[in-house]
């Protein structure tokens, strides 16, 4: 079995060792007597693994008396015996199973590391081994954008907890700008399905079970679109009025608060007097990204005078505070303040900067130095390149992953963000991003142990539960679909989604590609398609994910479509009418498929994105 066992993360050390372990029907796990509460809720799910993969039956129990013949597995907190934070080792012989834990976070992980060999056992005796692990970074998060337009149902978010918790993350961020239901703020969020007080209490709860600490997060600079149109918070705007972006286009405001109006400050102040009790973590992520309208209105005179880097600096600064003065650590994107190195040393030193980029050749190796030199804590902020792609796409996420991950341990980063946006309404289901989440974990747990296993098949196994390793092959290969028109690259995004969303920057994409492209691009999908119905998925909702690939693979045909339409210019009424019926019944399926994970609130927002496209087929 040793030269066919999978992992996810793979493990620092492995060394296989002569012999089995057979499980009997009926056995009891132990745990440590002196630290039998820490581990009560790691010893159940070893026994729920136990019982999924051997239909064993197991009692749990804490003593000191000598372990009987029944004893199947030992879990024993050993810092003396495992010196690194959070790490394992995990030991199998022909006698039985110990895990021994730096901590209770330790044993945790080293359950997780049993339960994917049990997984591939299936009934049959465990090999023996020995495996001693720990992470290489100390931080290791997802952050999941649930404020364009996407809020998950809670089942959702559990589901998806328990997956990064197996996979050893220990940090997750609901990324807000709008969805918590601020009481004093009923008017920004009425149509937004937020997620309640009440039910961040609950996940906050069921995350700290699984060793995973959910960190507050509330954008509070840029990104206010949501809160400025308002009649109460529009004179806190930068700009109501139009403005240059720093990607060279024309945005109509507003969008960020003016810095230098005391309510802005104060504004802030009060949302986190409401937000931070229902969370346990000591941290918050502040944001402070993309203050791209700053100087352009009501701070223009002073941004002159200071500069617009020391006023950005001084909010933050402010921002900062408050926060140290209600005993938390600040994160805050590092975006903004990358572009002043000057003012970088000024940064606080016990604030987390967040260094972000999404392309696979992002300079994480400059912006860590930079941070690093100047003694600021920071973490690499990678991402799954799920949105604006539909399905993904595989190569510049893995490229980008490694990258931060290769830079991160470079410059001594503390923490791994991984993050998922949902940019231009959301358009990518969950599972188009599963294989981003299970390889950045792998990377930030131990990037050398993980740089070369095989993606397809450790995202089959243990994203999808499919042993055939069928929908591990088309959730890579799908996600590499975004090359094969032969488009040069466009930056955090793909062709075929900008042509379902039918903007006018197509055209200098579009003008020197020749239709056999697409064509080629049709015929590949169709064949990555082909073996879905081979998939053998053990999980609840294995028909779900079947529908959401095929809803993504529909969306990406009709992109290649509607690129030989535009290519041909072919305007004929027959071809557009049979355009337009396909994407109305795409359009159907997509809204069957939001509403099966998420909430209503935001769909809406989304379907506007296909209006575009939807109106030239009408013309």
């Amino acid at each position: 079995m040793d030269d066919h066992v999978a992992f996810l993360p793979a493990p620092r050390h492995v060394t296989w060792l002569e012999g089995s372990f057979a499980l009997a029907d009926d056995v009891t796990i132990l745990l440590d007597p002196k630290h039998s509460q820490a581990l009560y809720f790691t010893g159940t799910q070893a026994r729920d693994a136990f019982q999924a993969s051997h239909n064993t039956t197991c009692g749990i129990i804490a003593t000191s008396a000598a372990p009987g013949a029944d004893i199947v597995l030992t879990l024993l907190i050993m810092p003396e015996a495992v010196q690194q934070a959070e790490g394992y080792r995990l030991r199998i012989t022909p006698e039985g199973i110990t895990i021994h834990g730096h901590d209770a976070a330790g044993v945790f992980y080293g359950v997780c590391t049993l339960g994917q060999l049990l997984q591939q056992a299936k009934g049959t005796p465990l090999p023996s081994v020995d495996i001693q692990d720990w992470p290489d970074f100390p931080a290791r998060g997802i952050m999941l954008d649930v404020s364009r337009n996407k809020v998950p149902k809670m089942q959702t978010v559990y589901d998806l907890v328990d997956r990064l918790a197996s996979w050893k993350f220990n940090q997750v961020q609901l990324y807000t700008e709008h969805t918590f239901a601020y009481r004093n703020h009923p008017e920004v969020w009425e149509d937004a399905s937020p997620f309640t007080g009440e039910e961040i209490l609950k996940l906050d709860a069921y995350c700290a079970q699984r060793f995973i600490e959910l960190v507050p997060n509330q954008n509070s600079f840029g990104h206010m679109e949501h809160w400025l149109p308002h009649k109460r918070y529009a004179h806190l705007a930068e700009t109501h009025e139009e403005f240059q972006t720093p990607w060279g286009n024309t945005m109509k405001g507003p969008f960020g608060l003016a810095p230098e109006n005391p309510g802005s400050i104060e504004l802030i102040r009060s949302l986190y007097d409401e937000l931070l009790p229902h969370f346990s973590s000591k941290q918050i992520n502040v944001g402070l990204d993309e203050t791209i309208d700053l100087g352009q209105g009501a701070s223009k005179e002073i941004c002159e005078e200071r500069g617009v880097g020391q006023v950005y600096t001084d909010f933050l600064k402010k921002i900062y505070d408050d926060v140290t003065r209600r005993g938390y650590t600040m994160q805050y994107w590092g975006d903004i303040i990358i572009h002043y190195p000057d003012l970088v040393p000024e940064l606080p030193k016990d604030a987390i900067a967040l260094e972000w980029g999404y392309e696979f050749d992002h300079p994480f190796d400059e912006h860590g130095a930079m941070f690093a030199a100047a003694g600021v804590p920071y973490y690499v902020c990678p991402g799954t390149a799920s949105w604006n792609s539909i399905a993904g796409r595989t190569d510049n996420a893995l490229g980008n992953l490694k990258r931060a991950a290769d830079n991160g341990l470079k410059y001594g980063a503390t923490g791994y963000l991984l993050t998922d946006w949902g940019d231009r309404g959301h358009w990518q289901t969950l599972p188009m991003s599963y294989l981003g989440f299970g390889m950045g974990a792998a990377y930030a747990w131990c990037l050398e142990a993980n740089r070369d296993i095989d993606v397809a098949e450790a995202i089959s196994l243990f994203a999808f539960n499919d042993a055939t390793g069928t929908m591990g092959r088309i959730a890579y290969d799908l996600g590499n679909v975004y090359q094969v028109p032969g488009v040069p690259r466009i930056h955090n995004s793909s062709i075929l989604f900008w042509l379902v969303q039918n903007t006018p920057q197509l055209d200098e994409h579009l003008d020197d590609i020749p239709p056999e492209g697409f064509e080629t691009t049709l015929a590949r999908i169709d064949e990555i398609m082909g073996a879905l119905d081979d998939s053998a998925m053990d999980r609840s909702d294995a028909d779900l994910v079947k529908r959401e690939y095929a809803g993504a693979a529909r969306l990406l045909r009709h992109g290649c479509r509607r690129a030989l339409q535009r290519l041909a210019q072919d305007d004929t009424p027959e071809l557009k009418a049979e355009l337009l019926a396909d994407l109305r019944e795409a359009i159907v399926e997509y809204k069957s498929l939001w509403l099966a994970r998420n909430r209503s609130g935001g769909l809406k927002d989304s379907l506007a994105h296909f209006d575009s496209l939807l109106a030239a087929y009408r013309e």
